[in-house]
């Protein structure tokens, strides 16, 4: 086993030399065609027989260091042994992208503060348990994925990373993000699905870029208010949380195209959520005993394609649910309904809005024939007192 490690690392080296010395090497490993900086990626990581020691490790930013490279990808390439990352590690100036994902390191080196241009960097599947201060000090990276760690908490300079577009932290052990989380003012993407936490700070209404916000399977009980200033934000997913109730702010996320609170504790869906006119898709089921009503109003959600109110305990639809002339996919499994009737929800969406609308025709053109009725009757008897009071020589 010893005798081919040597023999895969020499042969590795031997390849790198002779792509070094020009277009005869490159031909031999049919990369001619690529740019310096993909090949150099491409050999320190794609072509390596065996996974990398410590030293090989310190080697390998060493070399790539001086070679000035500008993407790197160690991911899965580490020993199991390697739990952190020498201190060198700075040295990579102008790497742009870093993978050291699928490893299992656990702590990174407060060097990587100088890696000034590094715009994404993907750490996930590691066992970070948390961050080093001089993180902050990367302030132009714009993708960072650190899911599938051991995190439990933020630094405080977290709020440096400015440039921050996209940021995944699910499955974590996070029980509370920092209010410094309102400085990553172009935050797109934050995903933070499988963690413990309990509370959103306040802070997150600064975040005004946000289109997407995951939430799925924490401990939530409630959302801040400040969830409503949001306006950029397009896809919100609280699945499996503990919430009792939506803020009334809700109706404020006017581009708001998705919205999943299934699995919680929902008593009341606000009226306000009807003002969030671009929802397309939204999802109510399984909050069991808690929910017993949809807002009266809920036809004013004209967008609405799919609704999934199942296991909740809703028995009747309110009238303007003939409005919602979009829908396309509505599910009640396992819910009391009574009005419409079971037979109607089975043929689907399209038929139970048809239903609520020839069912409020009907009831039009009764109530024209009740007033009619009841003018004439208000008549016959205005008539019958006017008679009666000339009988008694009263006046009219």
């Amino acid at each position: 086993m010893e005798l081919r490690k040597k023999e895969a690392a020499v042969a590795a080296a031997a390849a790198v030399a002779e792509m070094e010395r020009g277009s005869k090497g490159l031909a031999a490993l049919g990369l001619e065609s690529k740019p310096i900086s993909s090949l150099r990626r491409d050999v320190s990581a794609g072509t390596d027989m065996e996974k990398l020691s410590l030293i090989q490790v310190a080697s390998l930013i060493e070399s790539s260091a001086k070679k000035g490279i500008t993407e790197l990808s160690l991911r899965g390439k580490l020993v199991d042994q390697i739990e952190w990352l020498p201190v060198s590690l700075g040295k990579l100036q102008d790497v742009t992208e870093l993978d050291l994902s699928e490893n299992r390191i656990m702590a990174l080196p407060s060097t990587i503060g100088s890696l000034r241009y590094l715009t994404k960097l993907d750490l996930h599947s590691n066992q970070l348990i948390n961050l080093p201060d001089a993180f902050g000090e990367l302030s132009n990276l714009i993708d960072l994925d650190l899911h599938a760690n051991q995190l439990k908490s933020l630094p405080s300079s977290f709020g440096n990373l400015t440039s921050l577009a996209n940021l995944d932290l699910s499955s974590n052990m996070l029980k509370a993000l920092p209010d410094c989380l309102g400085k990553l003012a172009n935050l797109r993407r934050l995903i933070v699905e499988t963690n413990e936490l309990e509370e959103l700070p306040y802070t997150i209404g600064s975040c005004t870029s946000l289109v997407e916000l995951r939430l799925d399977f924490n401990q939530l009980k409630a959302l801040p208010e400040a969830i409503g200033k949001l306006e950029k934000l397009e896809i919100l997913t609280l699945h499996y949380n503990r919430i009792k109730g939506l803020p009334t702010t809700v109706g404020s996320l006017s581009r708001l195209r998705e919205l999943d609170v299934s699995f919680n504790e929902v008593e009341v869906i606000p009226e306000n959520i009807c003002f969030a006119t671009s929802l397309v898709k939204l999802n109510l089921s399984r909050n069991f005993a808690d929910l017993r009503a949809l807002p009266k109003s809920i036809g004013n959600l004209e967008m609405l394609e799919e609704l999934d109110i199942s296991s909740n305990q809703i028995r009747v639809l309110p009238d303007s649910f003939r409005c919602l002339s979009r829908l396309r996919v509505f599910h009640a499994d396992e819910t009391p309904l009574e009005f419409p009737p079971r037979e109607v929800v089975k043929l689907g969406a399209q038929a139970v809005v048809k239903y609520m609308n020839d069912l409020n025709a009907a009831r039009g053109t009764n109530q024209k024939k009740t007033d009619r009725g009841s003018f004439w009757t208000w008549l016959f008897s205005l008539f019958g007192c006017c008679k009666k009071n000339q009988e008694v020589g009263l006046p009219v």
